[in-house]
């Protein structure tokens, strides 16, 4: 794939690099799981970012990596249904989104406006009221809610539920590649800092070879998720979201490997990418879903003969 940015995509991509940095650091005094971006909500409604995949000159892919850069923030906000799935379906869908998946709670679910509700193979959507919804205590690093049910939902058709399905899995994906980026710096930077045996964590070769394999899941998670939100193939988005779930297990127990006891506090910042991702590795049917989605999408065509090689 050749994902050469056009001048348009490259000024923004800058532009949501530059509103990022204001949001980089975790408030000192903040002690909790998940860190709510209200402020960064509202910067973003305000420059129109979260209708960025509507715009003929940026697309999906754009949206793919603002998606992917913000999710490197500490703060918790509801940004990747906003820019990658809402504009799929028509009509006015009001934000924040989220999804209740076979009556789970489910993240940012409290406060959505809209809910894409999933119940096995049909997904249906509905405009949320205040008494339709409540908060639920969780250590994910994300406000968790429940649906009480009750509000009358609109089903999808077959054809807009699997692309709506597929538009999930793209989110996903950009959502944990910016997450698994976002915890390795964060590991990397104690292991420069910590010294051991009078120098730093990251000089021990054991220690940083770990640290390689984990950069190199974190880039194929990248790669695929940019592709997938390119191509807006069925396929390329199973494979992203598979890859993403299972790369995050690895990434999500090295990390807090690498911290130590450091890592279990809720002084140090880890925690906010890695239980975010955390909560991601359930979504959709987890990694198990996802590996049924790709054998569907990417071999029902197949030779059967040839499979079995």
């Amino acid at each position: 794939m050749d994902f050469r940015l056009t001048a348009d995509q490259s000024a923004l991509v800058e532009a949501i690099d530059k509103l990022a940095a204001q949001f980089e650091a975790k408030p000192t005094e903040f002690r909790g799981f998940a860190l709510p971006g209200h402020e960064l909500d509202k910067e973003l409604t305000d420059a129109q970012y979260f209708d960025i995949a509507q715009v003929p000159e940026l697309g999906a892919l754009c949206a793919a990596m603002a998606v992917e850069r913000l999710a490197r923030l500490p703060y918790a906000t509801e940004i990747a249904l906003s820019m990658l799935v809402r504009p799929q379906l028509a009509g006015e869908w009001p934000r924040p989104w989220a999804v209740v998946e076979n009556g789970r709670p489910g993240r940012f679910v409290a406060a959505a406006s809209t809910l894409l509700v999933i119940e096995g193979d049909d997904i249906s959507i509905v405009r949320t009221a205040a008494f339709d919804v409540e908060p639920v205590e969780s250590l994910f690093a994300y406000p968790m809610g429940r649906w009480k049910g009750g509000a009358k939902t609109s089903p999808l058709s077959a054809d807009d539920a699997a692309n709506v399905r597929k538009w999930l899995r793209i989110a996903l994906a950009a959502e944990a590649s910016g997450l698994l980026q976002a915890a390795l710096a964060s590991a990397v930077d104690h292991l420069t800092q910590r010294k051991q045996f009078g120098r730093p964590l990251g000089t021990f070769q054991a220690l940083r070879h770990r640290m390689a394999e984990c950069a190199v899941l974190a880039g194929g998670v990248h790669w695929l998720a940019l592709k997938a939100a390119d191509t807006a193939d069925p396929g390329d988005a199973a494979l992203a979201a598979l890859h993403a779930q299972e790369s995050a297990t690895r990434v999500i127990y090295d990390a807090h490997q690498m911290l130590g006891a450091m890592g279990m506090t809720l002084e140090h910042p880890l925690h906010l990418w890695t239980y975010r991702l955390k909560a991601l590795l359930s979504d959709l049917g987890g990694r198990g879903g996802q590996a049924l989605a790709v054998a569907e999408e990417c071999f029902s065509d197949e030779d059967p003969v040839s499979t079995k090689r």
